[in-house]
């Protein structure tokens, strides 16, 4: 009997040792990047997973993150949770609550994640104090993409730094036949937009409305002058072509010196880069306006949250996925062609990297130690997806409905987020 139990045992551990032995780390990465340089970004990945000796796959959502969010519920409501998805802010502390997502601190502790992260990304990364998601990049969203063949033409000699001075910048190139801002309307890219102007006018009210979620902030005389702001760029310096414009051809009107402006995130080198565009010749990047004189920083970060899974290929391919997305090697290939930084703050940026990448990972710096860092609303790494929703069809409906006034559009907004409380 003493022998058959240990036969048995034996048999068992073998049999265990044998299964994961024989494990093909495999993923299904559930993600939003359907286009342009968000495509070619996450084709990067499953480049080096495969290098990696992991078998790639992928489901991609076209749209922003609520629709994202609507296939992972449906997959789980259906016990079919994908092993991993893009995820960011809010959303990934919302699906750890459920005790569904995977535990990722042995890897993250062997690979020293900890130390190598920016610290800014690990409360986002950790929501209840351990792993569950691996950050890819840092992205800023307040930059002004400016041509200098259209701004020399028009007299308009530096990149505007407040808004008196942007508005002022505008009325010049209007005059001349150009389009001041390239824009393409859509709730993400119209709130993209109001959200850097209000940041530029008023950082407190920005925190206390779309980071905080106030909504008496929401209808302060902060957020109707941040209206009226946006009202004068929406009817006077922005084209009707912003209404049937794909938004990853924004950038390339003001390459070719057919705009002035492009006031959208970093990705934008991305699409700049692919069409040939150079920087310093065909645009110049800079901070959005502010009025308060300071370096500033909107942030955003795309990261992958990972599912408990109970095929072993999938839970190999997790740690492998993981290990992949934080290794320098593609923090650095997959941010020169995203755009955005690396979130590991050891990875060199002096080669291969674009001047405005340069630039971001310095004004991140200089953001922390002003006292001027923020998340962003418009990308999902501050409030509730149901608020931000709410807050995102109020900016398009005013872009769309001209008559529209700033305060009816302050009340409308705060009306919309308290109804989702």
């Amino acid at each position: 009997m003493r022998y058959l139990r240990a036969t048995l045992v034996a048999t068992a551990a073998f049999a265990f040792l044998a299964n994961t032995a024989l494990a093909e780390p495999k993923t299904n990465l559930l993600h939003q990047w359907a286009t342009g340089s968000d495509a070619q970004a996450i084709a990067k990945l499953g480049e080096m997973f495969e290098a990696k000796g992991g078998k790639w796959q992928q489901t991609s959502i076209a749209g922003h993150t609520a629709n994202t969010l609507a296939k992972l519920r449906a997959d789980v409501i259906a016990g079919n949770a994908p092993p991993a998805v893009q995820l960011k802010g809010p959303e990934i502390a919302e699906w750890n609550k459920t005790g569904m997502t995977a535990d990722l601190d042995d890897l993250a502790k062997a690979e020293n994640w900890e130390k190598v992260v920016a610290p800014e990304l690990l409360p986002v990364m950790k929501p209840s104090g351990k792993w569950v998601a691996a950050p890819m990049n840092i992205h800023r969203i307040n930059w002004i993409w400016a041509s200098p063949k259209v701004m020399q033409a028009a007299g308009v000699t530096e990149v505007p730094k407040t808004w008196a001075e942007f508005n002022a910048a505008c009325d010049k190139i209007v005059a001349t036949g150009k389009i001041c801002i390239s824009h393409s309307t859509a709730d993400w890219t119209d709130s993209t937009v109001f959200e850097v102007v209000l940041y530029g006018q008023d950082l407190d009210l920005y925190r206390k409305a779309f980071v905080e979620g106030n909504v008496d902030a929401m209808r302060s005389d902060g957020m109707v002058k941040a209206f009226e702001q946006f009202r004068i760029m929406t009817s006077k310096y922005m084209d009707s072509g912003m209404n049937g414009r794909d938004w990853d051809s924004m950038s390339a009107l003001v390459g070719r010196g057919e705009a002035a402006f492009h006031i959208m995130g970093d990705w934008t080198i991305g699409l700049l880069t692919a069409a040939g565009f150079k920087e310093g010749t065909d645009y110049v990047c800079a901070q959005a306006p502010t009025d308060w004189g300071k370096p500033g920083f909107i942030l955003n970060s795309d990261s992958v949250v990972f599912f408990q899974q109970k095929d072993p290929d999938y839970v190999e391919g997790q740690k492998l996925l993981a290990s992949t997305i934080l290794s320098p090697e593609f923090q650095t290939v997959f941010n020169q062609a995203k755009g955005s930084i690396p979130a590991r703050l050891d990875v060199d940026l002096s080669k291969g990297f674009n001047p405005c990448q340069q630039k971001s990972q310095k004004d991140l710096q200089a953001s922390i130690e002003a006292g001027t860092l923020v998340r962003s609303m418009a990308h999902n790494m501050t409030i509730p997806q149901k608020v931000r929703g709410a807050i995102m069809d109020t900016i398009t409906e005013f872009v769309a409905t001209p008559d529209m006034s700033a305060k009816d559009a302050a009340n409308a907004m705060a009306d919309a987020a308290e109804a989702q409380e």
